[in-house]
């Protein structure tokens, strides 16, 4: 189960102070490969783990000056560090740093959104398996289509965020890509052995090209990723909302003594968390959109993507773990009454069996044509007049013909649409 804890930790990763010592992880990584290349003195490495260290406002205080971060984050390392921080990004661009430290940044908050899915996926199977046999009205277009049961629906779901689960973890693998290829991609100044040792001690792979930057469909992949996990739980949350409707009532979000749910209407129980939800997804979308048009950019590069990227990296991550967390609590306190479930399936008097006495008639020798006329006009009239399916059936002249009661008996039994219950389970759950 999501906790505050875990929240904290994703927004942690996207603070100044983690953010810089990424920065720092890179640089001091790019130097050991130096070192080992007889590119920089391994006493000048020495003092620089020693004495580098990241100051927050020191840093704030020199990009005031110089508006250029990278520029003010050296600076402030080498203040500390003396004379060997001329040995810190030799032969390197800001992008080799920030696109580097970047992809860092998002496999951590993906690691984390990826135990969130896993903490879902284990209360969406408590609820299939308990609501395997709880049978409710399947519905298309809102209409009352043929029974299915609750269990199912959460099978559906739990099948989806297993998907969503791989796509995640997709978007993972192309997103962990650094570069340590100079300006404009060419290692005109720098040995690509760096680009490797740093990727290799960072759990990155090594863009097989680049240009200044890391290109931005990897990111654009990953963000988009995340807006059709955040679209899912949009449509679960909408499930909800539609099943706590008051003439529906079949679920509805627990509600927790002294809460309240309307200044002005004391009764109101409202599936707030579901809206709450339904809301933010339309975020998550946005940023999705945002990272597509980050893919066009000038050249070998501009900074247009930047800004966006500020933005949509801390939010998009934060929302969705919140999201999650938020779903999957709503969904362990769900309330389901399976009475009201029955009672809503029995309210359309028999017409869900109708396909079944269709094949039936099928099969007993009548035309489909013929056999669907015969149907549709005994659903009508049953709609219309309020009537038992069943029994305009077993008084309409043309049906006697084909079937006896004992026919009709053997298809108005609701376990019909459940034989294959089992199989499906099977199929998801293994």
């Amino acid at each position: 189960m999501i906790t505050r804890y875990s929240r904290e930790k994703m927004v942690s990763i996207w603070s100044p102070e983690n953010r810089y010592q990424k920065w720092l992880d890179v640089e001091l990584a790019a130097c050991e490969a130096m070192v080992q290349l007889k590119q920089v003195p391994e006493s000048a490495l020495i003092t620089i783990k020693e004495k580098a260290a990241i100051d927050v406002a020191r840093i704030d205080e020199i990009e005031k000056i110089t508006k250029h971060d990278v520029i003010a984050f050296l600076t402030s390392i080498t203040e500390k560090v003396g004379e060997d921080g001329r040995f810190l990004h030799l032969g390197m661009t800001s992008s080799d740093v920030l696109d580097t430290s970047y992809a860092v940044l998002l496999k951590e908050a993906a690691d984390i959104l990826l135990a969130d899915i896993n903490d879902l996926l284990i209360v969406l199977k408590k609820k299939a398996y308990e609501h395997k046999q709880t049978l409710m009205i399947g519905r298309s277009h809102g209409i009352h289509a043929e029974p299915i049961t609750f269990g199912l629906k959460m099978a559906l779901w739990y099948q989806e965020m297993q998907r969503n689960h791989q796509r995640l973890l997709h978007a993972r693998e192309s997103v962990c890509t650094g570069k340590i290829s100079g300006a404009v991609g060419t290692f005109s100044f720098i040995d690509p052995f760096v680009e490797e040792y740093v990727c290799r001690k960072l759990g990155l792979k090594p863009a097989p090209v680049s240009s200044q930057i890391v290109q931005r469909d990897r990111h654009a992949e990953f963000f988009t990723a995340l807006a059709i996990i955040a679209s899912s739980l949009d449509k679960f949350a909408q499930e909800i909302r539609l099943l706590q409707r008051t003439e529906v009532r079949e679920a509805e979000e627990y509600f927790s003594p002294g809460q309240k749910g309307s200044s002005a209407m004391p009764h109101k129980r409202n599936p707030v968390l579901s809206e709450n939800l339904s809301g933010l997804s339309r975020l998550m979308r946005s940023y999705a959109v945002a990272a597509l048009e980050d893919v066009a950019l000038w050249h070998e590069r501009d900074i247009s993507h930047s800004s966006v990227e500020r933005v949509i990296g801390p939010d998009a991550t934060v929302t969705l773990d919140f999201m999650l967390g938020r779903f999957t609590g709503m969904m362990d306190k769900l309330v389901v009454y399976p009475q009201r479930m029955l009672d809503n399936l029995n309210m359309t008097r028999g017409v869900i069996f109708s396909q079944m006495v269709l094949l039936t008639l099928i099969e007993k020798g009548t035309t489909r044509e013929d056999a669907y006329a015969i149907v549709q006009r005994n659903a009508m009239k049953s709609w219309e007049d309020g009537l038992e399916f069943r029994a305009l059936l077993q008084s309409d002249p043309e049906v006697k013909k084909y079937l006896k009661d004992e026919d009709l008996a053997s298809i108005f039994k609701v376990n019909n649409f459940l034989k294959n219950l089992d199989f499906i389970f099977s199929r998801v759950f293994g």
